[in-house]
């Protein structure tokens, strides 16, 4: 059949007219994502309260659910094209999935409301939909900041990731199946099964090898999207370099919270909460320039924390042990020590940060300092004038500066 040929000239507007039709629906989209995992948030918190969940843990699980479902909601409404803010939401869904169908397993299976319907499948989501969410971890840091693979040839290494994902969510079915067919399912008070089944050994307990493949081939992926992002931050200038000092701000308070929560059990999971925040903060770019001070203060207060324990505690010992003094009065006067040392070691901390980790702050402070010393010298205007816009221009670096003297000011 024939047909009427388009000018070249009108392929773009076409292409802009599909897109136009295409972009609102994305949105909208994002709004009844967002209300549906609002929805479940709501059923996530009741079923919460009935299988009798601790208030601290609601809070926890309330922390995460916003940081991960606010971010992943407001990316993917303000930038629907951006892959990340959906597998944010897709994070979140997750993570909600895997709470409520604990509470739901708990209730069933644990405070005697026998017979409720999906128990079993609730068991089943309860002990594995952890993996999944896990995963999506290095994939956002991998499709950071604007959803979209480095190169072609990364797609090979997510396939294979996806790959090897899968294998170990085989495994971890087969170990939350295996007690459902058993009708052994004994549960604790989160939900995690305590006992297990009778299928094949293979499945419940994979050889040695699998293990090792499986994860050094997990870990080598991993490793190789965390070095691709500092590599891309070695060659990145301007936005995209704060972009990146973000993420790695996020990542780093993320990890150091879990590292920690190895050493102090009762530490509370939502440092995590700093890695999709982070992310969001980096891909709207919302005061960006800010982080070098961001992570100055952190190191800093951290430093001056440190320092100040290691200084009470040592201070308690030595007048309890060493000079047997009573326990209050040892803790009184070490507190007194370490409230007198705060300022002054924050003040030297800070500088020592600064002059390693803000650089340009640093810099630019002591130019201003230097200025204000010339200034209480200075008799000529025109110099002053001069000087001045020189040290605006070196220390905060504008587009252009101008300084604008009145009429009655010029004698």
């Amino acid at each position: 059949m024939g047909g009427v040929r388009r000018p070249a000239g009108q392929q773009p507007d076409a292409a802009k007219a599909g897109t136009w039709r295409l972009a609102p629906s994305l949105p909208t989209a994002a709004a009844g994502t967002g209300f549906v995992a609002l929805a479940l948030a709501v059923v996530y918190f009741w079923l919460g309260a009935l299988a009798h969940q601790t208030p601290r843990h609601i809070l926890v699980a309330g922390t995460l659910i916003v940081a991960f479902g606010g971010v992943g909601l407001i990316v993917a409404y303000r930038q629907p094209r951006n892959r990340l803010g959906w597998l944010l939401l897709g994070l979140l869904f997750l993570l909600e999935l895997f709470g409520t169908s604990g509470s739901y397993a708990v209730l069933d299976y644990r405070l005697g409301h026998h017979g409720l319907p999906l128990g079993p499948v609730a068991v089943v989501l309860a002990n594995t939909a952890w993996l999944p969410a896990l995963a999506l971890v290095p994939l956002i840091i991998l499709l950071f900041p604007d959803g979209y693979l480095p190169t072609p040839r990364w797609r090979w290494a997510v396939w294979a990731y996806a790959g090897l994902v899968a294998c170990l969510a085989v495994v971890a079915g087969a170990n939350a199946i295996a007690p459902v067919v058993g009708h052994d399912i004994r549960i604790d008070a989160s939900g995690s099964l305590t006992s297990s089944g009778q299928l094949p050994g293979w499945l419940v307990n994979p050889p040695v090898w699998f293990d090792v493949f499986v994860v050094a081939g997990l870990v080598g992926i991993v490793l190789s999207a965390v070095g691709r992002q500092v590599l891309s931050w070695r060659g990145a200038t301007g936005e995209r370099r704060q972009q990146l000092k973000w993420l790695a701000f996020g990542a780093a308070v993320a990890v150091v919270w879990l590292i920690a929560m190895l050493f102090f059990s009762s530490l509370p999971i939502v440092g995590i909460a700093a890695l999709p925040v982070s992310v969001g903060v980096a891909i709207l770019r919302y005061r960006l320039y800010d982080i070098d001070r961001i992570i100055s203060r952190t190191l800093a207060y951290a430093i001056v924390t440190g320092l100040l324990v290691g200084l009470y505690a040592g201070l308690v010992l030595l007048a309890t042990q060493v000079f047997k003094f009573h326990s209050t009065v040892a803790v009184a006067a070490s507190t007194l020590a370490a409230a007198a040392l705060f300022n002054p070691l924050r003040l030297r901390v800070q500088r020592s940060v600064d002059r390693r980790f803000n650089r340009a702050r640093y810099d630019a402070d002591q130019t201003v300092a230097a200025f204000a010393a010339r200034l209480k010298d200075a008799v000529d205007l025109d110099s002053v004038r001069g000087d001045l816009a020189a040290v605006v221009h070196k220390a905060l670096e504008p587009a252009q500066v101008s300084v604008w003297i009145g009429p009655d000011e010029r004698h």
